[in-house]
């Protein structure tokens, strides 16, 4: 079993259902346990600005899965959820992104591990501190020291079933 972090986030519908119901999805996939996840935050959008807000959250699993196949169920459940990849960085029902897997390190056509962009995003490491702010990324640094060094304005922890306006 390997620890799994994936990032989750969504700005067309009802986005903090569907987080919530992308955690429940993960907590049943095969060979996989939910050990934890963070809290949801509402984000502005980043790369194409003119869209409405994400909700954002983290989930630490611990899998069986080997990364291919956690990749295809996480775009199995986005593609359940109702999304169509029409726009790099545009909006979306759901996003499930494979950030980290403890002891792996990969790059190929279909997989970057660990996620090459974590640094840039508040998004991904707000959650993502919230879980684990002592893990440390190969190549990219512990995150608490990467989340201290990225700008969060605009960044905002919801309550629990808040709807991002």
């Amino acid at each position: 079993m390997t620890a799994a972090y994936v990032a989750l986030g969504g700005n067309i519908g009802d986005p903090c259902l569907q987080v919530l119901d992308a955690m429940d999805a993960l907590a049943r996939l095969p060979h996989t346990r939910l050990l934890r996840r963070s809290r949801l935050y509402r984000t502005p959008p980043w790369g194409v600005l003119a869209q409405p807000p994400f909700v954002n959250a983290a989930a630490l699993l611990e899998t069986g899965l080997e990364p291919h196949a956690l990749l295809d169920a996480l775009l199995a459940i986005e593609q359940r959820a109702g999304r169509v990849r029409a726009e790099r960085n545009g909006p979306r029902t759901l996003d499930l992104d494979l950030l980290h897997m403890d002891g792996v390190q990969l790059d190929d056509a279909r997989l970057t591990l660990p996620h090459p962009r974590i640094a840039e995003r508040a998004f991904v490491l707000l959650p993502l501190a919230e879980l684990s702010p002592d893990l440390v990324l190969p190549g990219q640094g512990r995150v608490a020291d990467l989340l201290a060094a990225t700008d969060t304005q605009g960044c905002e922890r919801l309550a629990e079933g808040r709807v991002a306006e």
